[in-house]
């Protein structure tokens, strides 16, 4: 019996535009696929993948958003060229009526017609492997993503680590981040994940703290920044930092746009409060890029994070082929000596009184020697028997 292949998806972001660009909320698309609010937002997020009849319905209600849209944009469309047609109308006209009086004034002439320039041949496009987009990709986005994790954690080697870790997933799903609209975005979302996971604390460097930045200025917002929420911190970096406008920090961090712009007021108050001279967001993000940028912080080469993923996937994949044997060896040798038939169990045993204990043979007392050569003597089978006699 084969498996009906899934429905497809768009993106996750392409998700999010399309419903908000139908005007709708989180809860209204939730209420008419027949999911939780939050279930939503982990699709538009790309964190979980609806299955089964929520896919076909929620794909049917995406397919409807996404015509709507598109006839939406062909009337709009329209609309501009019947404007766009209607101007160039008016302008020919003009342009008719001035050459008119021109020919007029120089005794109808014909203007001189003038050749028009060929148009150059366009380069044709060069088509890329996988592991050259990749590189180009890391290349781009890489050193620029290792400070804006430093900014996260306070830590040079975590924040180079979580990126690597961010990469290395990438080109392990490579087709999808790949035509992704937003790969860097992806890839950064991925790298923000591991570094404020809470495992990180049980990792063996954290016994041992990093210098701290050598400016005073420097160290200040950096404290400053780590005393701030995880969540906070995220957003504040994100819309200050990178520069996301404010639904695409809310996509990332994967909140409502009014939770995110709370957490941004409140990130920035926190800021103010110990840094006055920071209240300004365009002071701010200036300050968190230089503070980014006096940081020595490199990362590793392209082709090294690849080979880098490549050997962990084949760890894990090996691993796991492994645990399988062992589990079906397990089971194998449990099936084998497994009883067949129910065996009830032996009931315990119970002390026997009265019996007097046996004794150890030894050697027989006198008493015995002669009782037993008395009963070799006399006849076994009974008393003599009697006969008659005459007298």
């Amino acid at each position: 019996m084969t498996r009906s292949p899934a429905t497809p998806l768009p993106p996750p972001k392409a998700r999010r535009r399309l419903r908000e660009t139908a005007a709708l909320t989180q809860t209204q698309l939730a209420d008419r696929v027949g999911v939780t609010p939050g279930t939503v937002r982990a699709w538009e997020s790309g964190r979980t993948t609806p299955r089964g009849r929520k896919r076909e319905a929620y794909a049917k209600l995406l397919k409807t958003l996404a015509e709507e849209e598109t006839a939406r944009q062909a009337r709009q469309e329209q609309e501009k060229q019947e404007e766009q047609a209607k101007r160039n109308q008016e302008r020919e006209q003009k342009q008719a009526q001035a050459q008119a009086q021109k020919q007029d004034q120089e005794g109808l002439r014909e203007p001189e017609l003038k050749p028009e320039p060929e148009p150059e041949p366009k380069p044709e496009p060069v088509a890329l492997t996988p592991a050259q987009a990749f590189d180009a990709l890391y290349a781009f986005s890489a050193p620029a993503l290792v400070r804006q994790t430093f900014l996260l954690t306070g830590r040079r080697e975590q924040a180079r680590e979580s990126v690597e870790r961010a990469f290395q997933a990438a080109w392990e799903r490579w087709p999808e981040v790949a035509r992704d609209r937003d790969p860097v975005g992806w890839v950064r979302a991925t790298a923000y994940e591991y570094a404020l996971s809470p495992w990180q604390r049980l990792h063996p460097r954290h016994r041992h703290p990093e210098p701290p930045p050598a400016d005073p200025g420097d160290r200040t917002l950096l404290n400053t920044l780590l005393r701030l929420p995880p969540r906070h911190r995220r957003t504040l970096v994100l819309y200050d930092g990178v520069g996301l406008d404010l639904p695409e920090t809310a996509a990332e961090t994967e909140a409502s746009t009014p939770a995110t712009a709370n957490r941004l007021l409140r990130a920035r108050e926190a800021v103010a409060g110990r840094l006055p001279a920071l209240a300004d967001p365009q002071v701010l993000h200036l300050r968190l890029a230089e503070l980014a940028s006096n940081e020595r912080l490199r990362a590793a080469e392209p082709p090294t994070v690849r080979r880098g993923g490549e050997r962990r996937a084949r760890f894990w994949t090996r691993a796991a082929i492994a645990f399988t044997v062992a589990l079906i060896g397990t089971t194998a040798l449990t099936v084998r000596t497994a009883p067949t038939h129910y065996e009830p169990p032996v009931s315990p045993g119970q002390a026997v009184r009265g019996v007097p204990q046996r004794v150890a043979p030894g050697a027989l007392s006198d008493e015995e020697l002669e009782l037993r050569q008395k009963l070799r003597d006399q006849l076994q089978d009974g008393p003599e028997r009697l006969s008659p006699r005459l007298e």
